[in-house]
């Protein structure tokens, strides 16, 4: 199959660079998986397709101010860093830019975010092939305490913002109300939507509330390279499934009842587990790089809540994938087709953008 298959071309002005005035305030595309309906309303009636008894999954991670600034001790020069993932409390895997120049052992200095310099003090332990290094932090003794002081919301790419980079709203926005697990360097889009009051009007409506933690890496944003889907190489993800959301899982598919997953990251969570246990979802801790595409079924959910996703981009594939299980080009084109809908109607795409809901 062709990565070529799943592209299509957005107007530029259709990228959201900035959220809604209000949280809830963006737009909603339903689709009917079984008739390939499609119906445009506003995010907040939401409560109008679930039913009671419905269990919905979130991904509670929490997006790390994982953008860090620096300069070179012996020579000044100005560095940025993206934090990746921890090895300890004070040693962290990073992408670094610019980096043909970093060496083993080289320091560097972090800035505070009036850039000034701080007190942490960055030194290079390794180096890898992909350019990706590692850092032991002097001068705290947890760097993700530190971070609101030195660290910056890692806005994705295509949101284009003066060198400055993101305010003081994403702090806020770019950030679910009901994450409280740090570790993420993108948030988990689906749930930017939600707000207090919504979540209390399904809880009160009938609509059971699960969560599951899987931490948003970068290769999210990263592109599919190879000519064909089959040859793409999926970025990995640290999970874990609590135990009382595998109980509300389990009871909830014995019930009969519908489980929607609050995005793609919880499906990937569910899917993983999923399939490792025959159809049951057990509590644990684990890494993914589970990757779905047509003609994969995804059987671990009836629904699915998801932004717009870039062409070409493995969550586009995922969603298409959900469209119309096990049928390729159908679940391409039912996806595709809605794409275009929603361009049309001027639904605003990706990260801050409107959702869709897939029923």
């Amino acid at each position: 199959m062709e990565t070529a298959e799943f592209d299509y071309n957005l107007p530029s002005e259709l990228i959201a660079q900035y959220p809604t005035e209000r949280r809830g305030d963006s737009r909603l595309m339903v689709v009917n998986r079984a008739g390939g309906h499609f119906g445009f309303h506003p995010f907040l009636s939401l409560p109008t397709w679930l039913r009671r008894g419905d269990l919905l999954i979130f991904n509670d991670s929490r997006v790390i101010p994982a953008r860090l600034r620096a300069t070179k001790e012996s020579t000044g020069a100005k560095i940025e860093l993206l934090l990746l993932e921890a090895v300890t409390p004070v040693e962290w895997w990073s992408m670094v830019r610019p980096g043909k120049r970093i060496r083993l052992g080289m320091k560097v200095r972090i800035l505070g975010r009036d850039g000034n310099p701080s007190r942490v003090v960055g030194s290079v332990l390794e180096k890898r092939d992909d350019g990706h290094i590692r850092l032991a932090f002097s001068g705290t003794k947890n760097l993700l305490e530190a971070l609101p002081e030195i660290g910056e919301i890692p806005l994705p790419p295509y949101i284009q913002r003066p060198k400055t980079g993101a305010s003081d709203l994403d702090q806020d926005r770019y950030q679910t109300v009901y994450a409280r697990r740090d570790g993420s360097v993108a948030a988990p889009t689906a749930g930017l939507h939600f707000t207090t009051e919504l979540l209390e009007t399904v809880g009160r409506e009938g609509v059971e509330i699960a969560f599951v933690t899987l931490h948003v890496g970068h290769g999210t944003f990263a592109p599919v390279k190879a000519d064909h889907v089959e040859g793409h190489l999926m970025h990995e993800e640290w999970y874990e499934i609590p135990t009382a959301t595998a109980m509300a899982y389990e009871r909830a598919k014995a019930e009969g009842r519908r489980v929607l997953a609050i995005g793609t990251t919880s499906v990937r969570v569910l899917e993983t587990v999923y399939r490792a246990n025959e159809g049951h979802l057990v509590a644990g801790v684990g890494r993914t790089r589970i990757f779905i595409h047509p003609p994969h079924v995804i059987r671990s959910i009836d629904g699915l809540l998801t932004n717009f996703h870039l062409p070409q981009s493995t969550l586009l594939m995922l969603v298409s994938a959900f469209a119309a299980p096990g049928q390729h080009p159908e679940g391409r084109d039912t996806i595709l087709r809605a794409y275009q809908e929603a361009i049309r109607e001027k639904f605003r795409f990706f990260s801050y953008g409107d959702a869709m809901l897939l029923i």
